[in-house]
């Protein structure tokens, strides 16, 4: 008994653990719900890379309520369109349920040559920032 709960309790933390953190080298990063809501509302600095968010949910949790200014390339076909559809010199925010779907789009976009890609940590699970619906 005492073995299934330790294989259980290791088992969920593995799961956990799983698309969390980007390795150093990953050329990604991850941004806290808190963090980038301040950034939001401060504002980008007229020197700073335009700024485009990707929610890449599905269409209608996406129309259910949204970051404010975020564009839709949905699930799963943003992994084949995301490096054609985005431009290279913005700087690229992705944002899904809960973080994992979105680190597989910062992988492939930064081997697509994309230099400044993060992707908010949690997702909208972790939001607490203003949606619009839509």
């Amino acid at each position: 008994m005492q073995s299934r709960w330790l294989f259980a309790t290791s088992l969920v933390l593995l799961i956990a653990a799983c698309g969390r953190a980007a390795a150093p080298d990953a050329g990604w990063t991850f941004v806290s719900a808190e963090a980038f809501a301040a950034e939001l509302q401060a504002g980008r600095p007229p020197s700073a890379r335009p700024l485009t968010l990707v929610d890449v949910r599905e269409p209608e949790l996406y129309a259910a309520g949204h970051v404010t200014g975020a564009i839709n390339l949905p699930w799963p076909g943003v992994k084949e369109t995301a490096a054609s559809t985005l431009d290279k010199d913005h700087a690229i925010v992705l944002i899904c349920h809960g973080g994992p779907m979105g680190n597989e789009i910062a992988a492939r976009l930064v081997a697509a040559g994309f230099t400044d890609v993060r992707n908010l940590d949690g997702g909208m699970r972790a939001w607490r920032g203003p949606v619009e619906p839509g």
